[in-house]
């Protein structure tokens, strides 16, 4: 009796393992997937959550600037998407 308990045991312990390698696995993935984000996909994804995305030749290169460091503390973007949405902004001004 004992033998099949145990073995009940184990075999929950590696079926949970086997999901939990998916969770990890996903996360880190993701977390490469938003890395890798290019500058026009974030300003996108971003600006159009609260209003209308303005479209880049709207403001000059310091405009935008100034209006990404406003963005960036309004909308708590991080710093490199902040970077790259500026480049973006400025090649396709």
């Amino acid at each position: 009796m004992n033998f099949y308990k145990n073995r009940n045991v184990y075999a929950f312990l590696s079926i949970l393992l086997f999901v939990a390698s998916f969770f990890v696995i996903e996360s880190c993935s993701s977390k490469k997937l938003v890395a890798e984000k290019p500058g026009a996909l974030l300003w996108g994804e971003n600006c159009i959550r609260c209003h209308n995305a303005p479209s880049p030749s709207a403001f000059s290169d310091v405009q935008w600037e100034t209006i990404a460091m406003h963005m960036k503390v309004r909308a708590n973007l991080p710093e490199d998407d902040i970077i790259k949405i500026v480049e973006f902004l400025k090649m396709a001004n």
